[in-house]
């Protein structure tokens, strides 16, 4: 990856003279099945921008309580735009379709404000890394209103439905993926979607700051990501599920996603579980040379992906093991 970033071709990304970029804009619309995309520095912007796009001023847009761009972006959704953010449960990951059809209905008819877009996300990282079938986006979708994809980990769910990517996200209008995370490339992520959208989307991404330059340096890494990384995800699902089986030893029933799997429902390469001592449970992993972090209060969370190989796994397992609690 790194070859090819200190090879790659660059010209100036704000005028479209990237053929590096470029390349990676048409592989990425090709791999989702739409017609355009647009590389973006962050997820976060690609969300925000998507959201910019579709969420009309004065309207409702459908988002599920524990989604990223609910509760994980500081704000921005309700800091940059004009829209109200009308907040359904995400039981299981996928929003209440009956919650969101009542709202779609209110708005239509003339009580409340109108539903200008429904957004989903896939992998569920509040569920703990569930995949969510394209038939879950096909619910949503046949609402009526647009709907917006937070496909962030959405390789992590084509792999483990084993299933395209374009399926998954063939009912979304707009679907937005990092190629960093698992993928492992260093920065970025890209928005799809028609194409007088993307062109649009290119004006929002200026007024953000998002314009770059010579960023095919950068765009090269996700070319690698998208051309090599993609089949072993399942590697990182693998390993994921070794650290799950281990929380589900110590601490059972604490595994967000625990019961959708044995439904049937795959986990990826997110392992999240309530602790009564969470931050104890942090230090002591941090003593053993284990990073891990806070989902939110009592949530501890592990992320699998390129930099993490078995042996990190079994230490953090001989951790997990002899945690306390």
């Amino acid at each position: 990856m790194r070859q090819a970033m200190a090879s790659a071709l660059v010209g100036d990304d704000r005028y479209g003279e990237d053929p590096t970029v470029n390349r990676l804009e048409e592989r990425f619309a090709h791999l989702v099945g739409k017609p355009s995309a647009m590389y973006v520095p962050s997820g976060t912007m690609g969300n925000q921008i998507a959201l910019r796009l579709q969420g009309t001023a004065g309207s409702n847009v459908v988002v599920g309580r524990r989604q990223h761009l609910m509760s994980y972006e500081s704000g921005a959704a309700g800091l940059n735009n004009a829209f109200q953010i009308y907040a359904v449960d995400d039981v299981g990951g996928v929003v209440d379709t009956e919650a969101a059809a009542e709202a779609v209905a209110a708005g239509q008819g003339g009580f409340w404000p109108p539903v200008s877009l429904v957004c989903l996300e896939n992998t569920h990282l509040s569920s703990g890394g569930l995949a969510i079938g394209g038939d879950e986006l096909a619910a949503a979708a046949a609402l009526g209103p647009p709907v917006h994809l937070d496909g962030a980990r959405l390789f992590n769910a084509a792999i483990a439905l084993e299933t395209p990517a374009e399926e998954l996200a063939g009912a979304a209008t707009t679907v937005m993926s990092c190629v960093s995370k698992g993928l492992g490339a260093p920065v970025g992520s890209l928005l799809a979607g028609p194409s007088d959208l993307i062109a649009e989307a290119r004006l929002h991404r200026r007024r953000l700051g998002g314009a770059m330059r010579q960023a095919g340096v950068i765009a090269a890494g996700g070319l690698h990501a998208l051309d090599h990384h993609i089949d072993r995800l399942a590697d990182d699902h693998a390993r994921a599920q070794r650290l799950g089986d281990v929380v589900a030893e110590r601490w059972p029933g604490t595994r967000l996603g625990e019961a959708e799997a044995a439904c049937g429902r795959p986990l990826t390469n997110v392992v999240a579980f309530r602790h009564s001592d969470s931050l104890g449970l942090l230090d002591h992993l941090s003593q053993a040379g284990i990073r891990a972090g806070l989902l939110a209060p009592g949530i501890v969370r592990f992320v699998t992906h390129l930099d993490v190989d078995d042996a990190d796994i079994d230490r953090a397992v001989a951790a997990l093991a002899s945690a306390p609690g």
